[in-house]
């Protein structure tokens, strides 16, 4: 196979990846990414195609999972790199993982002038794994866009990547959004998730396109966009608990609407 091996730790690649690796500002720039292990990477393959780079370590240039991966790269422009394993750990946040990587674009979306179709609006969310859990919940109920407020993490981040396990390349992720303005001009109701309203999710006609409105992990939903929002609505529990964590909240949102679409 034909893989350039790199060793050295000066060498002008390994510190742009490096430099990837470590800095969302560096990603941000570079309108680049990381996907690191054999899923992420074979969810590429399978729904977008041949990434710019691939690197693997040393240990996992034979192994059985990796082969198919490089082979079908060899077939492409894509750049095949092989990394020693202390080099390879500086640039993976996965232990114990098979050592490989794909650097990739992160796509940039025009944003549509109004929202059509069943969407999720994220304001100001802080955790990368709360984030990439909702990506997966909201791609596993049919849902196709992401609408992210700024200062909402990064999506394209690796512990994103990771928390969604490939639902990236099925959805439509747009970032620094004006929610405001978006739901200002969407077409469909916009429901925002409440623990202080009476109205039960479970209540609500979802069998039709809806805009998901969740907000930060401590604060919720800012308060001119929840005034905003055609529908309050709060799922009912009954545990001594005041509220649930924001991804179980989506996850039981959008699974409803799977329930009544399916149900007729």
């Amino acid at each position: 196979m034909n893989i350039k091996p790199i060793s050295s730790r000066e060498n002008p690649l390994f510190k742009e990846l490096k430099h990837l690796a470590s800095s969302s500002q560096a990603r941000r720039k570079a309108s680049r990414t990381l996907l690191d292990g054999v899923h992420l990477c074979g969810a590429y393959l399978q729904q977008i195609g041949l990434p710019p780079l691939c690197v693997v370590s040393e240990t996992s240039v034979a192994h059985h999972e990796v082969v198919p991966i490089l082979a079908l790269c060899e077939t492409s422009a894509t750049q095949c790199i092989v990394l020693p394993d202390a080099l390879y750990h500086v640039l993976s946040q996965v232990e114990n993982g098979i050592g490989v990587l794909f650097v990739i674009d992160t796509p940039h979306a025009s944003i549509p002038e109004a929202l059509t179709q069943s969407a999720v609006l994220l304001d100001k969310l802080q955790d990368p794994g709360n984030l990439g859990s909702i990506l997966r919940s909201a791609a596993a109920a049919g849902i196709g866009s992401i609408f992210c407020s700024s200062g909402t993490a990064f999506a394209w981040a690796p512990k994103v990547l990771r928390a969604g396990m490939g639902a990236h390349f099925l959805l439509q992720i747009f970032e620094n959004v004006d929610l405001t303005a978006l739901i200002q001009s969407s077409n469909v109701p916009v429901l925002a998730t409440s623990s202080h309203v009476p109205q039960r999710v479970y209540d609500l006609d979802l069998n039709r396109p809806v805009a998901w409105l969740f907000g930060h992990e401590g604060q919720g939903v800012d308060e001119n966009l929840l005034s905003l929002a055609t529908h309050q609505v709060t799922i009912p529990h009954l545990g001594a608990i005041e509220s649930l964590n924001v991804a179980a909240s989506a996850a039981i949102c959008f699974f409803e609407q799977v329930r009544q679409k399916t149900n007729g």
